[in-house]
């Protein structure tokens, strides 16, 4: 299994350009929450708790991160639980809200991150590999993290390997 610097270095080589990062901070919470108000349904409340296929996914993906790093890996799972509250609020509203809301947010979430690799220059990196689908949720909380001058030695690997970022191709200062 790669690392998590060996994950966030392949990642952020396909986002140099800080306003494709920027683009991010917006598309990919979005897309994270269509996807679990979209599988919120068909769902049960059990004990309180709302049980759908996006507990599933959500599971599955903060169990993931956890393996890569405990720190970014709680946090991930803090905001999985996050958007699984918020999803499974939407899932029992009408059929009309519940798809108005999970697409709308998909299909802007997708539009907003296209824009910004519209500066970058640059495809999607989950066009190469699949799991940057993963990843990205994951590369937007550390990116957040170095912004707040946090996990300075996962912010050098990354640069190490992708570069520093920059905007339209110049090396950006601090």
């Amino acid at each position: 299994m790669k690392t998590l610097n060996e994950h966030l270095g392949q990642y952020a080589e396909y986002h140099r350009d800080r306003r494709n990062i920027f683009s991010h901070f917006i598309g990919i919470p979005m897309i994270v929450l269509a996807v679990a108000v979209l599988l919120s349904r068909p769902g049960l409340e059990l004990f309180g708790l709302w049980l759908s296929p996006a507990t599933l996914v959500a599971l599955a993906a903060a169990q993931f991160y956890l393996r890569l790093d405990l720190r970014f890996g709680l946090l991930m799972a803090a905001l999985l639980a996050l958007s699984l509250w918020l999803g499974a609020d939407l899932a029992v509203q009408s059929t009309s809200v519940w798809l108005v809301a999970g697409i709308g947010l998909f299909v802007l979430g997708w539009l907003i991150q296209f824009i910004g690799h519209y500066y970058e220059g640059r495809k999607p990196a989950f066009v190469d590999d699949v799991m940057g689908l993963v990843i990205g949720p994951l590369f937007v909380v550390a990116e957040l993290a170095f912004l707040l001058g946090l996990r300075d030695e996962v912010r050098k690997a990354v640069e190490q390997r992708a570069g520093p970022t920059c905007i339209r191709g110049r090396k950006a200062t601090g």
